[in-house]
């Protein structure tokens, strides 16, 4: 079926991205691969086309397209070049973006977006630390007042742009008694001392994106650097936690369509037994059962973020969203590989790579279980 969310300058822009993927980020993904990072060469490029800043004022760099739809588009293609990508610039334009466009003051927006938009500021966030996973509400990073200022201790890891991250938006624990309702943010520079990255990680998949371990001893970090209000964190996530899930949803999908596509031509082409093995009943029963999961995914998705651009979308209608796009996206890949036999186990072919780098999203942006158990408590269970 025809896909009715976006319009025709939406497809223009999908165009232009489409153009910036090929120029810029397929020719070196090779070397990215290797090397476990994207260049920053390619950041500065998709600064000066203007993906980085679609929601921030134009005063301050930005497009402030007004329209998700936008975010969609860019997620969608950064996704079929590869599930690195569209996790790399999604947490900056998509994840980082609302907490520094809505949560802070005019002197530290004038201060950090105009270089955020220019891809000179690359940004990570700091939720998940070693001991606490997906519960937000247990981190145990600390920030103590000192004077004007703050000092940071704790660690935090599997952070996404964390190893070559300019900033790091990082949630500590400031009034221990609150529990849940003593969490702040605050912003905190590379290089400012005390704070110390760990190796970049050796992942199962998505390579091309860098993950680092990030350590905090005695970060002084003044009040200025203040994100949100005190004490106002763990609401502040709450609040934007499903822009990042229906972002990561757009991209399950976005991710897993161009390997079916390559794997019904695989099946067309292949021949097993004397005939194609797309002719095999139970290979043209699998495969059309993979299609039409994927297509009426997409519907529900595509309602998602047209209830997200009018500001209509749930938390649990982002939650079921997100669990089973990483359910369909994980169990498409699966079959991919399967039937591309033992070529589908080589890291020559897409379809091998996707599958590792699509297996973590079952994982973050909040596990599939709890997904459930928020969707589950919705239901008054």
């Amino acid at each position: 079926m025809k896909r009715t969310l976006y319009g025709p300058d939406h497809e223009a822009f999908r165009e232009s991205v489409r153009e910036f993927v090929g120029r810029h980020i397929m020719p070196r993904q090779a070397k990215m691969i290797e090397q476990r990072y994207i260049d920053r060469e390619v950041w500065l490029e998709a600064g000066r086309n203007g993906f980085l800043g679609l929601e921030v004022p134009e005063e301050y760099g930005g497009s402030e397209a007004g329209d998700y739809r936008f975010n969609a588009v860019l997620g969608e293609e950064l996704a079929r070049a590869g599930a690195s990508f569209s996790s790399s610039f999604g947490i900056h334009y998509d994840i980082v973006a609302p907490y520094l466009v809505k949560l802070t003051t005019d002197e530290q927006k004038r201060r950090w977006l105009p270089r955020f938009c220019t891809g000179e500021m690359v940004t990570a966030i700091g939720m998940t630390e070693p001991s606490g996973g997906s519960d937000l509400a247990a981190l145990k990073t600390t920030a103590v007042r000192d004077g004007d200022d703050w000092i940071i201790n704790g660690s935090k890891t599997f952070i996404t742009n964390g190893y070559g991250a300019d900033l790091v938006v990082v949630a500590a624990r400031t009034s221990p008694e609150k529990k849940a309702r003593g969490i702040t943010l605050f912003a905190v520079e590379a290089g400012t001392e005390g704070f110390e990255r760990g190796r970049k990680l050796d992942k199962v998949g998505q390579p091309e994106s860098d993950t680092a371990e990030l350590f905090f001893d005695n970060v002084r970090v003044p009040a200025t650097d203040m994100i949100g209000e005190l004490d106002g964190g763990f609401i502040h996530m709450m609040q934007l936690l499903p822009q990042e899930r229906i972002g990561a949803a757009v991209a399950n999908l976005a991710h897993a369509r161009p390997i079916l596509e390559d794997t019904l031509d695989y099946a067309k082409e292949r021949k097993a037994f004397g005939q194609p093995i797309g002719q095999m009943q139970w290979n043209k029963f699998l495969l059309a059962e993979l299609v039409t999961k994927l297509d009426v995914a997409q519907a529900y998705v595509d309602n998602c973020v047209a209830a997200h651009d009018s500001g209509e979308l749930t938390a649990i209608d982002a939650a079921k969203a997100k669990w089973w796009s990483a359910q369909i996206q994980n169990e498409i890949l699966d079959h991919c590989v399967q039937l591309h036999g033992g070529y589908g186990f080589m890291k020559e072919y897409r379809a091998a790579r996707a599958w590792m780098d699509a297996r973590v999203t079952k994982i973050w942006a909040g596990s599939n279980e709890i997904m459930k158990e928020l969707i589950g408590r919705d239901l008054g269970l």
